[in-house]
């Protein structure tokens, strides 16, 4: 066979992708003729399916094989497809998507405008908001008091606000909402996630205690030849099995922005599942409340109560919570702070609680240190956690682990 034979119909398309291949190679990525032809004969078959994040997604699954080189293959790709109308442009398409249009009745203020307007206040923001259901009667678009969409209210959706509450979108576009008025659905952790490297294993591998607890199952094969050789006659004798006997609790932080962190954090748990024993895990969402659960799907029927946690598990068992810690600072100062539902408590004061139940306790936090200072909600869970925490990087494992063990 020819080697234009392996060409599929989308050779035709604009030089930019032939760009885009030589631009990763300049970049030291080790893409492939083979990986490009795969990437053109993908979107000949339309698999990008008229989405930009399909697109690089597939681009990316197709010509990055090793996850070291993921921030390269970003860079070139926010470099050579500058803007979504270029994209379009190169993938010759003719419809717009609904989804798209949609997308134009979103608000989008300078930083200018973002400047003047003012945040009312956690009080003030839910005594108006009582106020407006009492009061409006119709759906309103691009205005500054009602509930409705595209505009400067606190209250509504596709608009901008520094603090609101969030009502009828599906998802969070400037993280500002300080509560949510939409039921959303979180995917649990898969613990059974192909690990691409070892190391996570090896820098929990810290947190160890071995003991021998339990039946007499293994060989014991110097006590069996010692007492052979004593007695004269076969003489086997067992031991129980060696295991860690360090007991964890997890606490993840699951959903919102969270969803940018999936892949770490089920590494995580993937590699703890392995090498703890002796773990229970329970979700919740921004900041430990008065109840967590086991799965996702029925977070809002069958929650555990924190303080059934606090009285089941012994304050030897070594608490690691995971979370990016970013949320409206209220949802950790005040009671009905939460994004989800009204607590009757602080974030704070369940945090508290836990920390003085178990004294071995880290915070693991998946978003880059050298950013923590730049979120308000960081820093005071950071205080809270008397500086236990730790970055989720190789480095902040191992200072966790350190922590957990000292």
């Amino acid at each position: 066979m020819a080697a234009l034979d392996l060409l599929p119909s989308t050779w035709h398309l604009p030089p930019m992708f032939l760009q885009f291949f030589t631009a990763l190679r300049d970049a030291q990525v080790p893409v492939t003729l083979r990986e490009y032809l795969t990437l053109m004969e993908a979107l000949d078959k339309d698999l990008a399916d008229k989405s930009v994040d399909d697109f690089y997604f597939l681009s990316r699954a197709c010509l990055v094989k090793d996850e070291r080189n993921l921030d390269k293959f970003d860079r070139v790709f926010g470099s050579v497809f500058k803007g979504l109308e270029n994209l379009l442009d190169a993938m010759e398409k003719a419809e717009i998507p609904e989804e798209w249009l949609k997308k134009l009745a979103e608000k989008y203020l300078t930083d200018e405008e973002k400047a003047q307007l003012e945040a009312m206040g956690w009080d003030k923001l839910m005594e108006t908001l009582k106020k407006r259901l009492e009061e409006q009667k119709g759906r309103h678009q691009g205005g500054s008091k009602w509930i409705g969409t595209a505009g400067t209210s606190p209250f509504g959706a596709y608009g901008y606000n520094p603090e609101g509450i969030r009502i009828g979108q599906k998802e969070s576009r400037h993280r500002r909402a300080v509560k949510v008025w939409d039921k959303r659905e979180f995917k649990d952790l898969d613990g059974d996630v192909e690990l691409g490297t070892r190391n996570i294993k090896i820098a929990l591998r810290r947190l160890r205690k071995f003991a021998r607890t339990g039946a007499p199952e293994e060989l014991d094969l110097e006590n069996t030849i010692r007492d052979t050789a004593k007695q004269g006659y076969l003489d086997i004798k067992l031991r129980p099995e060696r295991r860690n006997a360090v007991k964890v609790l997890l606490f993840f932080d699951i959903g919102g922005s969270m969803d940018w962190h999936i892949k770490q954090v089920e590494e995580l748990f993937a590699a703890c599942k392995t090498e703890f024993k002796h773990m229970e895990h329970f979700y919740f969402h921004n900041c430990l409340y008065e109840g967590v659960w086991k799965q996702n799907s029925r977070r809002f029927t069958d929650k555990t109560a924190l303080w059934q946690v606090l009285h089941t598990y012994p304050h030897d068992y070594k608490v690691v919570i995971v979370g990016d810690a970013s949320m409206s600072p209220y949802e950790i100062t005040q009671p009905g702070g939460s994004v989800e539902h009204m607590n009757e408590e602080p974030g704070y004061v369940w945090l508290e609680r836990v920390t003085r139940t178990y004294p071995h306790a880290v915070w693991i936090n998946p978003v880059p240190e050298n950013q923590w200072n730049y979120t308000q909600s960081i820093k005071m869970i950071q205080r809270l956690m008397t500086n236990r925490m730790y970055p989720l990087t190789l480095e902040g494992l191992d200072g966790a682990m350190k922590e957990l063990v000292r």
